[in-house]
């Protein structure tokens, strides 16, 4: 390729590019279009899967921590971040029914009230 046929570099190209995508957020934050929200109520803690352990049976985890940890809340399992213990949620299930900390006695029916208290949910391994 001829130098008259090449007349942009690779790095002008990448420089261009990345102008381009600052430039793009830069006006969409001073026009007000992009939303800092700063109410905590509905948003995400997390995504998390759930991994069905057989026993006797290895599975393959992360050895990084999560920067989250479990808290038992009123009978339900809460995840909290480690750097804002305020910042917590409700574990709830595809319906959005809440996740117990523990079984429920067989002699108490009312879900409302947990059957073993409240507890740390890392102490309590069934």
């Amino acid at each position: 390729m001829s130098d008259n046929e090449r007349r942009f570099t690779a790095k002008s190209l990448i420089v261009t590019g990345i102008a381009a995508i600052v430039g793009t957020v830069l006006v969409l934050e001073a026009s007000g279009r992009i939303d800092h929200s700063d109410n905590k109520d509905h948003v995400p803690v997390g995504e998390f899967t759930a991994i069905h352990v057989k026993p006797g049976e290895a599975f393959r985890m992360s050895r990084k921590s999560s920067e989250l940890h479990a808290i038992c809340e009123n009978g339900y399992l809460a995840i909290a971040a480690d750097v804002d213990p305020s910042f917590r949620g409700i574990l709830v299930d595809y319906k959005n029914r809440g996740v117990r900390c523990s079984r429920p006695s067989p002699t108490n029916r009312d879900p409302a009230s947990p059957a073993t208290g409240e507890r740390d949910a890392g102490a309590s391994h069934e």
